[in-house]
Formats: C-alpha cells, sequence, structure tokens
C-alpha cells in the first residue's frame, strides 16, 4: 500500500475507528501540538487580563502575571470597589488591599485574602489556561481509552483523567476536535455516579507566544445545564 492510499483510507475513517486506534497518550501529544507546537508553556511569561460576568453579580476583572523561570505568579483582582493584589514569588508571599499591606483580620476574613487562597488561584489560573499542556504534570493519570462522543450536537475524541490523591480528587473529560485536535470543551466531576460538577465550553482562540489559548470560557452546571458564569482573556501583555 503506498503512502498517499494509506493517507486517503485514514482521511476517511469513521470517528469511531480513529477512536479506537489512538490512544490516551498519543491524543495528548497530537493535542499539545495543536495548541503549543513550540513547547513554550514550560516559558510562559505574559500578563492576562480575563474579565469574568456572572448572574447577580457585579463583573469581575482579575489581571494574572505568570513567569515561571522566576518563580513569579501576582494577580490583581477588581471587584465591589475594592482591588486585591496577591503575589508569590518562590517562596514569599505578599498581600495587599487597595494598595495596601495593613488589612485587618475582618477584611482578610470577609474577603478571602490569604496566602493559601493566593497560591489555589495560582494553580487555578495556571491549570486551566495551561491546558491542555498541564496534563502532562506528575500525577495526572492519563485512561488510554478514547472514547467518541457527541456533545452539543458535536462529535468529539474524548480523553478520560483523574489524579493521584495528593494532586486532586475530581475525574475529568477532555473533548477534542477530531480533526484538528483542538480542546473544545472540558468538564469534571467530584462524584460522576450524582451526575455533579461542571463543564466549560471553550470558544475563540488568542494566540500568546504561539500557544494557542481559549479566549472565552462558559461555565454550566452538569446536573441541569445551568448557567454559572463566562470569562473572557480580554488583554495579553508581555512581561518585561
Amino acid at each position: 500500500m503506498t503512502r498517499y492510499v494509506y493517507i486517503l483510507i485514514v482521511l476517511h475513517l469513521p470517528l469511531g475507528a480513529l477512536s479506537q486506534e489512538i490512544t490516551g497518550e498519543q491524543l495528548l501529544a497530537k493535542t499539545i501540538n495543536y495548541h503549543d507546537p513550540n513547547g513554550n508553556w514550560r516559558a510562559f511569561k505574559a500578563a492576562l487580563t480575563i474579565t469574568m460576568s456572572r448572574p447577580d453579580a457585579d463583573e469581575r476583572t482579575t489581571k494574572v502575571q505568570i513567569d515561571f523561570a522566576e518563580q513569579f505568579y501576582s494577580s490583581t483582582v477588581k471587584q465591589d470597589g475594592n482591588t486585591i493584589t496577591s503575589t508569590l514569588k518562590k517562596e514569599n508571599c505578599t498581600l495587599k488591599l487597595n494598595g495596601s499591606a495593613d488589612i485587618s483580620e475582618a477584611l482578610r476574613d470577609s474577603l478571602r485574602i490569604n496566602c493559601d487562597r493566593a497560591k489555589m488561584m495560582r494553580d487555578y489560573y495556571t491549570y486551566l489556561y495551561g491546558l491542555p499542556m498541564k496534563l502532562k504534570d506528575p500525577g495526572t493519570n492519563i485512561y488510554q481509552t478514547v472514547e467518541k462522543k457527541t456533545f452539543k450536537n458535536k462529535e468529539y475524541l474524548v480523553l478520560k483523567v483523574d489524579y493521584d490523591e495528593t494532586v486532586g480528587k475530581d475525574t475529568w473529560y477532555f473533548y477534542f476536535n477530531p480533526k484538528s485536535f483542538a480542546l473544545e470543551v472540558y468538564q469534571f466531576y467530584h462524584d460522576e455516579s450524582k451526575n455533579d460538577g461542571e463543564y466549560i465550553l471553550l470558544t475563540d482562540t488568542m494566540e500568546v507566544q504561539d500557544i494557542k489559548i481559549p479566549k472565552t470560557r462558559g461555565w454550566y452546571y452538569n446536573k441541569n445545564d445551568g448557567f454559572l458564569a463566562t470569562d473572557v482573556l480580554t488583554e495579553v501583555q508581555e512581561l518585561e
């Protein structure tokens, strides 16, 4: 069989056949090649401005600065008339409210200003904006059986992932475009038998340092498709 004929056959394979032929690790490699073809995520250095809108809540703007080489993370959150800045530089943590590090215990509690939350939000932003590359992190368990699923009237190749207990307890499903291998949906469950958790629809793309990052994420409950929030990557700046 010539290489040309083989390619034609592969291109005309039904999605079900493709899902049987590709392993979880192979699918992950293909989607990382699509999103981060030059392996730039490991040295990511930029500022991302993210605007979140939710029903019955004020809009929230967060500016996240990430510099992996310097082990630096900073977030500035503007909401309800306050500006909260959290900075992590290696093991050092600095917290400010409206420009001042002098924050009363009452305000620390009511506004959830503490270093543990700063670390949690660092992990949150670097995980979600670093997908699918973050699925190569230690403690990530990739299921080798790739499923074919139809979700919201679109067909996907679906990768199942869970984590070592020290890393995380949720079960995740990642939905990839079967042609481009772009990540278009992800979904997680705390307890899949209860159909709890959420799914996130990814639309539009911004290219940052040759990395294709979803611009808009819509959050919904698994149980009833109830809308939770939308966050939009509104601006990207290079860091000096």
